[in-house]
């Protein structure tokens, strides 16, 4: 029995306490909305934060994503949606299963938040496993990198990005029927997308929301070739007129279709004294995943022509596995004022999801079966301020039950059982500003005994303590430099611990190592941000020393064939190990306005990232996003705006000992932007074009980018409204 369990109670206690009293003082309560740092409109307020902050006043580097840049980012997956944004890169796996990349970390180091509480899905077990969130119904994206991301968990020293919705509702409605949709066609995919959401007040606090969106994409048509050029290069080798034929192929990426439909709904009341809101969700998707074109007589997934020997009957295999996902969701969210006191409020946010997937064969059978049921609860208690400090505590539960059934099953059935406690102290004095947060870890991880695996059964049992002390500094009228310094402390996942398979998503044998300790890591981090009339900057650098950095790497196959009982092996052997390493880079953005031209406002505005990784004995770490600059100039009126923007990639030269290098590339958008309603923000009409030379290019950064290049020409229109 998990160690964990009696707190299970206390947790599942605490959060039924503040929700009885969030609901007796809000009974009492004059209608008016509430939670106003949450639904505040200003695109400058971050709260990811844990205290509501402007991003000029957090001492890390922050990305607000929400109106019109939105809503001409928006895809419908969370990770091409990001790609653009200052540090952010996607792991780019086909069209249909995209995770944002911050700062190079992805995987166990980025957490993918809705509303402050986990995705609940897998899609931290594999790139070809698509995160359970949906961007359509976003109201803002938020993007928290640096030491103030691990207040959500160790698992975060990579960044935090945060998907806000109104699913709970968030305030009572001035009209008695409020409706927003969004319908977008795009050209590259044969995209169709719709998604609307209802909201209206009942009585005088009570508010009922319903929502839902359907999205449906034929292949995705590329830009150039399917295949890289050393795949290409591999083709025009062969004897087989078929491969020859297969290395250059264009147009299409086949099996890359995709249907995702969702519902929900929800409901809340609000008052003057707090709000207690509920929701249930139900997703399901079903897309293709890019298949390997494999143009070698043996299937040898070799690096730079060197063969490992992992023979297949056929040299040109496109087998087309489709993923079949569906989760439903509960969700819950209260908050209670304190009036007077230390405190200022209490807040309760917690979810619970059934997740299941399903892989899906060319011959209609199911190869492998991925169930995982989540829970989640995080409690914040808000400092009331006092003077120039402020501040806040909590605690937060996660448990999670995964289980992986047929042919491609690399991990045995396992539970991870969480609990932290947090804290984030703030202190003003005017010109500076100093900073503190810590937080402290218990986790339990345990694997069952699985005979086709080889595993005999291991629990393993972690404390993890990571802090950041910061401290920013006024230097001229509207200009701030800041300096942090972090220390964190990272449990491995059961993923790292217990894997022992052969995976087709990734195409290795993936083999965890149950003796592993913790990771842990320093870093530090600089920023500057300033502005005047017409222009703002902002910069942050960052460096992170790792020890006991958890990668995988690999190995010579004796190493795996020895975990699988001397068998063949049917992918190159990839095992995780320990070691150190390091992580640095920075990342630029900049906003000048260049000139008034009537009604119109004319900007240019670019954003720069970098960086650079090294595993200490094994060189380069693997799948870094090269250097990019993006830069844009915009005409923006009150209803009308233009833009254009270039984003060039530099080549990627620096690779692991099994990876290809990465050609750069150049993409030139553009995008027309009009409000018809005065007065109405909301309701926006868009006509863009993405990538209009369609050009061929490659993410560094994703598994499959030697087989799957990004979209081609992308003719996007995009209508959202609001009544």
């Amino acid at each position: 029995m998990s160690r964990l369990l009696p707190l299970r109670a206390g947790c599942a206690l605490s959060a039924l306490c503040v929700a009885h009293a969030a609901f007796a003082q809000a009974t009492d309560a004059a209608p008016q909305a509430a939670d106003q740092a949450y639904h505040d409109n200003r695109a400058d307020i971050v709260v990811t934060a844990l205290i509501p902050r402007r991003q000029g006043d957090i001492l890390s580097g922050t990305t607000v994503l929400t109106g019109d840049k939105l809503t001409q980012q928006l895809r419908t997956t969370i990770g091409e949606t990001l790609a653009r944004q200052p540090g952010v890169s996607a792991t780019s796996f086909g069209p249909n299963a995209s995770r944002p990349i911050l700062r190079g970390f992805q995987g166990e180091r980025v957490r993918i938040l809705t509303d402050g509480i986990g995705s609940f899905d897998v899609s931290n077990t594999s790139v070809d496993h698509a995160v359970a969130i949906n961007p359509l119904t976003a109201d803002r994206i938020e993007i928290l990198r640096g030491p103030a991301a691990l207040l959500y968990g160790s698992s975060a020293i990579g960044g935090v990005v945060n998907v806000i919705d109104s699913r709970i509702p968030r305030r009572v409605p001035d009209e008695p029927v409020h409706v927003e949709g969004l319908a977008t066609y795009g050209s590259a995919a044969n995209e169709r997308t719709v998604s609307g959401e209802i909201e209206a007040p009942l009585a005088e606090n009570f508010v009922v929301h319903v929502d839902g969106s359907w999205s449906k994409s034929d292949d995705l048509r590329t830009g150039g070739y399917i295949l890289s050029k050393p795949q290409r290069a591999l083709a025009a080798k062969s004897d087989d007129a078929e491969i020859r034929e297969d290395g250059m192929w264009k147009g299409k990426l086949p099996n890359t279709a995709a249907e995702t439909w969702e519902v929900a709904g929800g409901f809340a009341y609000i008052g003057d004294g707090g709000n207690l809101g509920v929701s249930v969700s139900h997703t399901e998707n079903r897309y293709g995943v890019p298949s390997r074109i494999d143009v070698t007589e043996e299937h040898d997934h070799d690096h730079e022509g060197e063969e490992h020997g992992h023979e297949e009957e056929e040299g040109h295999s496109h087998e087309d596995v489709t993923l079949s996902m569906r989760q439903t969701r509960a969700d819950l969210r209260g908050e209670v004022a304190t009036v007077g006191g230390f405190l200022d409020s209490i807040r309760l946010r917690a979810g619970w999801a059934d997740y299941q997937h399903q892989e899906i064969e060319p011959t209609g059978e199911v190869g492998t079966t991925f169930k995982n049921q989540s829970m989640e609860s995080r409690l914040e208690f808000i400092q009331a301020k006092r003077g120039g400090w402020d501040g806040a505590f909590g605690a937060q539960f996660f448990t999670r039950r995964f289980q992986a059934d047929g042919e491609e099953k690399f991990l045995p059935k396992n539970e991870t059982n969480q609990l932290g406690v947090f804290t984030l102290q703030s202190l003003d004095l005017g010109d500076t500003r100093l900073e503190a947060g810590a937080r402290y870890e218990h986790t339990d991880l345990k694997a069952d005994p699985d005979a086709d695996l080889f595993v005999d059964g291991r629990t393993r049992s972690f404390n993890a303590l990571s802090g950041s002390l910061g401290i920013s500094q006024a230097i001229m009228p509207g200009w701030r430099a800041g300096l942090n310094l972090s220390r964190s402390e990272r449990a491995p996942s059961a993923e790292e611990l217990f894997a022992r398979g052969n995976h087709a998503g990734t195409q290795a044998f993936e083999l965890g190592n149950p003796d592993f300790g913790k990771e842990r890591s320093w870093g530090v981090e600089g920023t500057l941000r300033g502005g005047g009339e017409g222009y703002s900057i902002s910069l942050a650098a960052f460096h992170n020393w790792f020890d006991g950095y958890i990668y995988d790497a690999i190995v010579d196959d004796s190493v795996c064939q020895a975990a699988n009982g001397g068998a063949e092996l049917e992918f190159p052997c990839f095992a995780y190990a320990q070691a150190d390493a390091r992580y640095y880079g920075f990342e630029a953005e900049a906003s000048v306005k260049l000139a008034q031209v009537g009604r119109y406002a004319i900007n240019v505005d670019g954003v720069a990232d970098y960086v650079r990784a090294h595993i200490k004995g094994n060189g380069p770490a693997p799948r870094i996003p090269p250097l990019r600059l993006l830069g844009g100039l915009e005409a923006r009126g009150d209803r009308l705006s233009a833009r254009a923007e270039i984003e060039h990639a530099f080549a990627q030269e620096r690779i692991a000992d099994y990876e290809t290098t990465t050609d750069a590339y150049t993409l030139v958008n553009a995008s027309l932007s009009f409000k018809p309603f005065a007065g109405n923000d909301r309701t926006t009409l868009m006509l863009s074009a993405n990538n209009i030379f369609d050009v061929e290019a490659r993410r560094h950064a994703s598994v499959l980018k030697d087989f799957a290049p990004l979209a081609g020409r992308d003719i996007r229109v995009t209508a959202r409204f609001s009544l």
